[in-house]
């Protein structure tokens, strides 16, 4: 097989496999910052209990999130070094922004977060809870403004030429701030929430099925499906948001999303068809008159531009990049409706009743994990046949002595390696399910241990 697929497939499952967890971690956090908050204002035992659980899944994700991304950093070197040449002083500075002041910041509170429940004041520990959440939300802006620096590139100047150009950075903040990246961060960013929701509602959904922990369960949908349906209504307006920086800045990737071969104003959107690359259409579509041009400037008789307008060898994997796209509208059409149902079962106090309603809720844990995998990939493919949006080819990026054999080798290790992982994942994650939240029995609520132990003697 080719050393560029190969290369490009490697890259694809370890950064597919990392990004499982990430998201789930800077959801969780976010709803332990809520959990742990509404206890520290309320008092009530309970949100205690429910902010040490899902404690602990936390730290579970964050330690595979960990041991998984640190193989990417080498894999820039090892396949794709004229890539790593060629934008090191841009890509570099952003990756080495995230190590230094967030992922630091994330894993020095963890600590605390982890161990100080009886060791450090209430407030104390808030303010580490607070800090691994902004630490992890932190490292994703960094990650993000990397990724948008190679799609809208901004803030820089080429040295050199041929196998020794390279970008340097001629404004660090023109770099940070470039066409996509708040945007994107905000799309992404709002993403992770949805993952570290539905993980809350699937386990307490599961919790409501088997009869237990019911009062835990139905605390924790309290907050999770009204933060998940309002987290889906901002992705909704962030997607539009994103969807207009490409028109703007990527129209060749827009023209791949929508399977647009064709230039033509007032178009109109396909909500679902069948790519055929060969005959340059989609078959059996259903369209939406004029709406594409609308969503993409807001003017219902705008040209779009078409596949048509740029060179094929520049074309982008047309039927691949449109069936992903629409399975990440998928997902959060069902993440919609699911929230939407669940929480109105739970306002009627029917919600453990509805056996149908919970099973989906069960099973709502991979929508989001299918969305943001499926946006990344749309996007990432769009991009397709540049690592750096018209300034480098993926065929340019690669390593010029490292060979097929040696790729297939290590990818096929990865595999092995990542699928045990995973597994081990499971098994700790069933195993924490399974044993539940801890009862509070005789274990002092850390806000009242000394009032607590004179009632005891």
């Amino acid at each position: 097989m080719d050393v560029e697929v190969l290369a490009r497939v490697q890259f694809a499952v370890t950064i597919m496999f990392h990004y499982i967890y990430p998201p789930l971690s800077i959801g969780l956090g976010l709803l332990m910052v809520f959990y742990e908050g509404i206890y520290l204002w309320t008092k009530d035992e309970l949100y205690l209990r429910m902010t040490k659980f899902w404690t602990k899944i936390f730290a579970l994700t964050f330690a595979i999130g960990v041991a998984t991304g640190i193989v990417m950093e080498f894999e820039f070197g090892t396949n794709w070094s004229t890539y790593s040449r060629y934008v090191g002083d841009v890509f570099g500075s952003a990756l080495a922004a995230e190590g230094i002041f967030a992922f630091f910041l994330e894993s020095g509170f963890l600590a605390l977060l982890l161990f100080g429940w009886n060791r450090i004041g209430p407030k104390l520990h808030y303010f580490a809870t607070v800090m691994v959440c902004f630490g992890a939300h932190f490292s994703a802006v960094w990650i993000v403004v990397a990724n948008s620096w190679m799609q809208t590139p901004a803030g820089f100047e080429i040295e050199g030429e041929g196998i020794h150009a390279r970008a340097i950075i001629t404004d660090f903040w023109a770099m940070v701030f470039n066409p996509s990246s708040m945007d994107r961060l905000i799309h992404v960013i709002l993403g992770c929430w949805l993952a570290g929701a539905f993980l809350v509602i699937s386990i307490s959904a599961y919790y409501l099925l088997k009869k237990r922990d019911q009062a835990f369960a139905l605390t924790s949908l309290k907050v999770a499906l009204p933060f998940a349906l309002i987290t889906c209504g901002l992705q909704l307006i962030s997607g539009d948001r994103s969807g207009r920086v490409v028109a703007d800045h990527q129209p060749l990737k827009l023209a791949a999303l929508e399977g647009k071969f064709k230039t033509e104003k007032s178009a109109p959107l396909t909500l679902f068809g069948i790519v055929n690359t060969k005959e340059k259409r989609v078959d059996y579509a259903l369209e939406v008159p004029w709406l594409l041009s609308f969503l993409s400037y807001h003017d219902f008789n705008a040209e779009v531009k078409g596949l048509e307008a740029f060179p094929e060898k520049d074309w982008p994997k047309t039927a691949a990049v449109f069936q992903i796209y629409r399975l990440m509208l998928a997902m959060w059409g069902l993440m919609v409706f699911f929230s939407a149902a669940g929480y109105y079962l739970y306002r009627k106090g029917t919600l453990e009743k509805s056996r149908l309603i919970l099973i989906g809720l069960v099973t709502s844990v991979l929508f989001p994990q299918l969305a943001n995998q499926a946006g990344w990939v749309s996007a990432e493919m769009g991009r397709y046949p540049w690592v750096v949006y018209d300034l480098l080819r993926i065929s340019d990026g690669l390593s010029k002595k490292v060979t097929a054999s040696q790729v297939l080798g290590s990818l096929i290790m990865f595999s092995v390696v990542y699928l045990f992982l995973f597994l081990v994942f499971l098994y700790m994650l069933d195993k924490k399910i399974r044993h539940g939240p801890e009862q509070q029995k005789m274990d002092i609520p850390y806000h009242n241990q000394e009032k607590a132990i004179k009632e005891l003697t």
